[in-house]
């Protein structure tokens, strides 16, 4: 039994939510409290504690900090972006300007020797187009089943492969190149079903998983379209 002059309190706990709410509700709080909440003071990691006006201010130059970074990534990728258009429109010209099949794939050899690469080169499946004898494009065949093994452990459901090979796989792909220490493999065609693109360096460590394919995407769609000029479609 509460004993003479004890008061209970009956006033309604307050947690944080009750709180945002009174002051959502109540937004000339801080106008009239100026005086109050310029007195507040906020933890600080380092420096124990900090005005409440402190601590608002370190939350805008960090916002404003941020804000900044992402304007800049924001501006690189852009020009990024505008290299590699540039790049593509420059080498999807110089394609279509070849006066045969053996001048395109020359022309995109040629590219990527001049962007510091060993070669590039094209794989045609058996099965997708005509290139069996006497068409004089049996050399571009790739035994789908015989890729099968390779594509389900290199690239699994992805279309881009990016890193080394090992023997065996570089005697499927390439068989006449030499030192090869990575590669950028695409799959052509809206599907990715129609053949590869290999881009081969001598570094090891040039190509890598996790590097952008922006390019290589594009490619992959334009060069069959490219090579129906020279090779017809099953």
């Amino acid at each position: 039994m509460k004993q003479v002059g004890e008061q209970q309190d009956t006033r309604p706990e307050l947690d944080d939510l009750t709180i945002v709410d009174y002051l959502r509700r109540n937004p000339g709080f801080f106008i009239r409290n100026a005086k109050h909440v310029e007195a507040l003071q906020v933890p600080h990691p380092i420096r124990g504690t900090v005005s409440l006006v402190e601590w608002h201010m370190a939350r805008q130059r960090n916002h404003i900090n941020a804000l900044e970074e992402n304007i800049s990534q924001l501006l690189d990728q852009a020009r990024v972006n505008e290299e590699l258009f540039c790049r593509l429109l420059q080498l999807q010209s110089n394609l279509v300007a070849a006066s045969s099949l053996q001048d395109m794939l020359d022309r995109l050899h040629r590219w990527a020797r001049q962007i510091g690469l060993a070669g590039a080169n094209v794989r045609l499946f058996n099965d997708s187009w005509h290139i069996g004898a006497p068409s004089g494009f049996t050399h571009l065949g790739l035994n789908r089943q015989a890729f099968e093994q390779l594509r389900i452990q290199r690239l699994g459901e992805q279309q881009h492969y990016l890193g080394p090979l090992n023997g065996p796989e570089l005697l499927l792909l390439l068989p006449e190149a030499k030192s090869v220490g990575s590669v950028a493999m695409s799959m052509m065609g809206g599907k990715a079903d129609v053949g590869v693109v290999i881009f081969s360096s001598r570094d090891p460590q040039h190509y890598y998983q996790g590097q952008g394919t922006r390019l290589l995407d594009e490619l992959a769609l334009i060069l069959p379209e490219l090579l129906e000029r020279w090779v017809e479609r099953q």
